[in-house]
């Protein structure tokens, strides 16, 4: 069963005419290799977030749905926490600890908190 990510990436293939080896052919990598990331048993690369809309000449709506399709295709989340200040990486690990157990009320505050900092910041 394709992933969100998968169907991303094969409609793609279908609107610009290709067949799965010649996607993976641009992208480096095998046509298993490509095949296994569509139906969510590998990771996509950090690459190809670059590499997919320079190849596709991608609009603005098309990396929104990738980003989206990426992250309703993740079961697994992973951070980078070197050169993170101790309390904000023992933030990170808090957070991740108890995750599972946080009910959807305390969920959706967290939500809004978060998008409402980036808003701040971003000025929007």
């Amino acid at each position: 069963m394709l992933t969100s990510l998968g169907q991303f990436l094969r409609k793609l293939r279908l609107e610009n005419g290709e067949i799965l080896r010649t996607m993976a052919e641009k992208l480096g990598v095998t046509s298993a290799f490509l095949s296994a990331v569509e139906n969510g048993k590998k990771k996509m690369p950090l690459s190809w977030y670059e590499k997919l809309p320079l190849l596709y000449t991608f609009s603005e709506q098309q990396q929104d749905a990738l980003k989206k399709a990426v992250m309703e295709s993740s079961d697994v989340v992973e951070m980078n926490l070197h050169n993170i200040p101790f309390g904000r990486r023992d933030l990170a690990i808090s957070f991740a600890r108890r995750f599972d157990s946080l009910d959807e009320e305390t969920s959706q505050m967290i939500f809004d908190l978060l998008n409402k900092s980036t808003e701040e910041a971003t000025g929007e």
